[in-house]
């Protein structure tokens, strides 16, 4: 945790700041943080206790903010899935250093100008 001024900041607290996210897609985004493989909506959606449509809507904005990849599979029988998984961890502990160092950088000019 990081404490500023009055405010205690945690991890959810950073992550949903920094990439706009609601609870629910930073609950969905940790989620799928641990999973070893991709997922379909509808297994994400049961191993969470939530609506696939509840998912499908969060993975679809986490896509949007380049925090998830989806990938489409090729069913044998035709049709096809999406398969959904953290894009990059490494790339999103990237994303989350350049927030927060460009926020630095604001505060330091705010400083500077006082």
């Amino acid at each position: 945790m990081i404490t500023f001024a009055c405010k205690t900041i945690n991890q959810e607290d950073m992550l949903r700041c920094s990439f706009g996210l609601n609870k629910t897609e930073y609950n969905v985004l940790i989620f799928l943080f641990d999973q070893e493989y991709p997922l379909v909506a509808a297994s994400i959606a049961k191993k969470m206790n939530l609506e696939r449509t509840t998912v499908q809507k969060a993975v679809k904005a986490l896509v949007e903010k380049d925090l998830v990849r989806r990938n489409q599979e090729n069913l044998a029988k035709g049709g096809y899935s999406f398969l959904y998984e953290v894009d990059n961890k490494k790339g999103i502990k990237y994303k989350l250093r350049k927030i927060v160092s460009e926020w630095n950088k604001k505060v330091e000019k705010f400083i500077d100008e006082l």
